[in-house]
């Protein structure tokens, strides 16, 4: 009868689903950048303080979750003046929404290689749904036995869904700021160690 329960037991461990592994982002070897429209060219920025988690395991889609947060008064645009009229009122308002949030909320479609991950992203106070095309580029283990994970996304938002909605008209028609915004990422996330290593 205990010979019973014991082959039971492995039985069912043996059959208990493999959970995803959690990554952290490395923001050390990430960058998160976008590009807008400035008159009739476009000007790139960055947010150079972020973090979050990505729960990954290959070919286990229904598994993955992204958590992420950026930190508003890290926006950089190589231009001061223009830097601190993002973090007023204008635009960010800092003061009153110190981050962005991205929170994964379905995987639409996974390939080997890519896949379309549905979720959350709450700027300026307001939260709206948004698909980011993510580019799976693999795992793989540095120097320093630390296990990665790395990915590249895309998306595009329009601003004043998000209360963003500040611009000058130009004398020569049109307006001084595009509304939409395209969004690049660039994520090598490090595999969360457990506790007792």
């Amino acid at each position: 009868m205990k010979r019973l329960a014991l082959v039971a037991c492995l039985v069912m461990g043996l059959a208990s689903p493999i959970h995803a592994a959690t990554y952290e982002i490395d923001s050390a070897h990430s960058s998160v950048e976008f590009k807008v429209r400035h008159l009739i060219g476009k000007v790139t920025g960055r947010f150079n303080s972020f973090s979050g988690s990505i729960d990954y395991e290959p070919g286990k889609p229904k598994e993955w979750k992204v958590k992420a947060t950026i930190e508003a008064k890290s926006i950089d645009t190589n231009n001061e003046k223009r830097d601190d009229h993002l973090r007023n009122d204008d635009f960010f308002h800092v003061k009153k929404y110190p981050t962005l949030e991205f929170v994964s909320t379905k995987v639409l479609k996974a390939e080997k290689d890519s896949a379309k991950i549905r979720g959350n992203l709450t700027m300026h106070g307001v939260t709206k749904p948004v698909v980011l095309d993510v580019e799976i580029l693999g795992t793989a283990v540095d120097p320093w036995g630390n296990e990665k994970a790395v990915f590249s996304a895309t998306t595009k938002l329009n601003r004043k869904d998000f209360g963003l909605s500040w611009n000058k008209k130009l004398e020569t028609g049109g307006l001084l700021v595009g509304d939409e915004i395209q969004i690049f990422l660039e994520v090598e996330s490090n595999k969360k160690k457990s506790p007792d290593k």
